[in-house]
């Protein structure tokens, strides 16, 4: 199947939301299947809605999730340009041909006049098709008028959709629709298959919405007398709810706001891909060579898939942790004063971040106590003190401090835990306190911070050259 082509192609209308990013994903990872070609087109006819800054947004959005293209807009290609709006005269060259064969003709009616066969419409009850309304005397088209469509024939289309199986339309689907406007641009309608030809495209992936308008599709692909590409229509992404589709309007974000989320390209992609397909496995993480060797159309679903933030987060913390913790601190752009202590602390981040944000976050608060030392309330130090015993808290940290005194530099967590936890476990078998009583002030006297790491974990990473002079600290502080 090395002659497999497939494409995405956008309209630079906005940001880059997951739903086409996942249509681009599905269309490149079939090609990559197969050792075929993935083209990157921007359709860009519509000037009114467009949005400057969309064109290199999109790039920059397939870039970072891992999507590379064997021709396209900034690539160049065998089929250049692959911008819309720098390929008129090929649109217009193909609509001569329709004109030439009858399959074409100028609109003659003004916007008055077309509101009017509506409104007749609407009076009637009917639908309104502009088919209904030929003219029956046809001019030369100059470019000045809309032009227009005309169906070879009003019929029953049948197709065969990858996908979902089986699917048809009667009549009421095919109406006489603008291929050019009064503009000199082409519509969507006719523009994407004009592409799709040249391009030599073999399958199509597209959203739902799209049925509606394939018999319209179908129809000029028979004018042209060409074989329409196999088409493939992908289930809607829903919402955090799972009742209606994921949109703009209902929080769906730009794709690059996950990067400056701190979530990976290789999680997110791993994310999209199990939304509406299904591997056919328990397998939960996949690599991108994973996802091409696995991708099957056979198993995309019909159904809506939902998109889950919680899942996604679980999906982004596996791929961190499958990072060294060098590429961790890289990747992450996470910096501190102190970059020996920083690597002694990535393992508690990769253990509790789910995204870089997080970690950055997690070294400016709780973890903020490694590098500087801490400010203590006596409040919190001597919280968890007995109230029957009195100075129970100075005693402890007396008591630990000499423990400190006799460890070597360099130990890890457990190491010390095995040092230190005696203590609390001699004071817990008194009954009075327990092991919080022991543990809490040597874990405050280290952090100063109510939320913080355990004390084994502080006492390592510190090391006892740093943790004593704070112990001591907090014994004077009492």
């Amino acid at each position: 199947m090395s002659n497999v082509v497939t494409r995405f192609a956008p309209s630079p209308t906005g940001f880059m939301h997951v739903g086409s990013l996942r249509t681009a994903l599905f269309a490149w990872l079939y090609a990559r299947k197969h050792g075929g070609r993935f083209i990157l087109r921007i359709e860009d006819t519509d000037k009114a809605r467009e949005v400057e800054g969309s064109i290199p947004h999109i790039i920059e959005s397939l870039k970072w999730l891992g999507i590379e293209w064997d021709e396209g807009v900034d690539k160049g290609g065998p089929h250049a340009p692959y911008l819309q709006s720098e390929r008129l005269e090929l649109y217009r060259s193909y609509a001569q041909k329709l004109l030439a064969s009858g399959y074409a003709y100028p609109d003659p009616y003004s916007e008055a006049e077309l509101e009017g066969f509506r409104k007749q419409a609407d009076d009637e009850k009917r639908p309104f098709l502009f088919r209904n309304h030929r003219p029956s005397l046809i001019d030369a088209w100059d470019g000045t008028k809309p032009l227009r469509f005309k169906a070879p024939r009003i019929a029953r289309y049948e197709w065969n959709d990858l996908v979902r199986g089986p699917l048809s339309a009667g009549e009421e689907a095919i109406d006489d629709f603008i291929l050019i406007k009064s503009d000199g641009y082409p519509t969507y309608n006719f523009a994407h298959i004009v592409d799709d030809i040249e391009m030599e495209v073999t399958y199509i992936m597209r959203g739902e919405e799209f049925i509606s308008s394939t018999p319209k599709f179908l129809s000029l692909y028979e004018a042209l007398g060409i074989t329409p590409p196999a088409i493939a229509t992908l289930p809607v992404i829903l919402g955090e709810a799972g009742t209606k589709k994921l949109g703009k309007r209902d929080g769906a974000k730009d794709i690059l706001d996950y990067r400056a989320d701190g979530y990976l390209p290789e999680a997110m992609m791993n994310f999209l891909a199990l939304i509406g397909w299904n591997p056919g496995t328990e397998q939960e993480f996949f690599s991108k060579a994973e996802l091409i060797n696995a991708f099957e159309l056979e198993r995309i679903q019909i159904s809506g898939g939902q998109f889950d933030e919680d899942k996604l987060l679980s999906v982004n913390q596996h791929w961190m942790r499958q990072l060294t913790d060098e590429d961790y601190i890289s990747r992450g752009s996470l910096s501190a004063p102190d970059l020996e202590k920083l690597k002694k602390i990535v393992p508690m981040l990769k253990e509790r971040a789910h995204t870089f944000n997080e970690a950055k976050e997690m070294l400016t608060g709780e973890l903020s106590c490694v590098f500087s030392e801490p400010t203590l309330d006596p409040k919190e130090l001597v919280a968890k003190e007995p109230q029957d015993r009195p100075g129970l808290t100075k005693q402890a940290l007396e008591t630990l401090l000499e423990a400190l005194k006799s460890l070597p530099e360099g130990l890890s967590a457990d190491e010390v835990k095995v040092a230190l936890m005696p203590l609390a476990d001699a004071e817990e078998a008194i009954g009075k306190g327990g092991r919080g009583a022991v543990l809490w002030p040597l874990r405050y006297a280290l952090s100063g911070q109510v939320k913080s790491p355990d004390p084994f974990t502080l006492v390592s990473i510190l090391g006892p050259e740093e943790s004593i002079p704070r112990v001591q600290k907090a014994i004077e502080f009492l």
